[in-house]
């Protein structure tokens, strides 16, 4: 599986941006599909996530108010809108996949992308 992210970039407080990842090579075993992050110095986060066959969401908690995960099932892209960002929100975002585990924790995908770098400014 290959996963390509894009769409971040420099904003400043208050902003929005929408994230897209563009999926090539998935198969049926690779079921969910999400974002996680990493901001500097910190651990890496879980952001969102979904069932690739029907769409399910799981966002976090703290986040749900202002980020929203979605797919086109078509085009094979994952997008993540992200809503009056906060400078908190300046990290690393990172398009994942896996088939297994827990959709919150990092060791359940299997694949990662390479990243793009979301900065918020204030």
């Amino acid at each position: 599986v290959q996963l390509q992210a894009s769409g971040g970039g420099l904003v400043q407080a208050g902003d929005s941006l929408r994230l897209s990842c563009a999926i090539s090579g998935r198969t049926s075993n690779d079921r969910f599909m999400g974002w996680f992050r990493q901001p500097p110095g910190k651990e890496r986060e879980f952001v969102a996530a979904l069932v690739w066959s029907n769409g399910n969401t799981r966002h976090r908690e703290s986040l749900k108010a202002r980020f929203t995960i979605s797919r086109d099932y078509a085009k094979n892209t994952l997008y993540l809108q992200m809503n009056n960002l906060d400078p908190e929100d300046t990290a690393v975002y990172y398009c994942v996949a896996g088939n297994e585990g827990v959709l919150s924790r990092p060791s359940s995908y299997l694949y990662w992308g390479q990243g793009t770098q979301v900065t918020v400014s204030s």
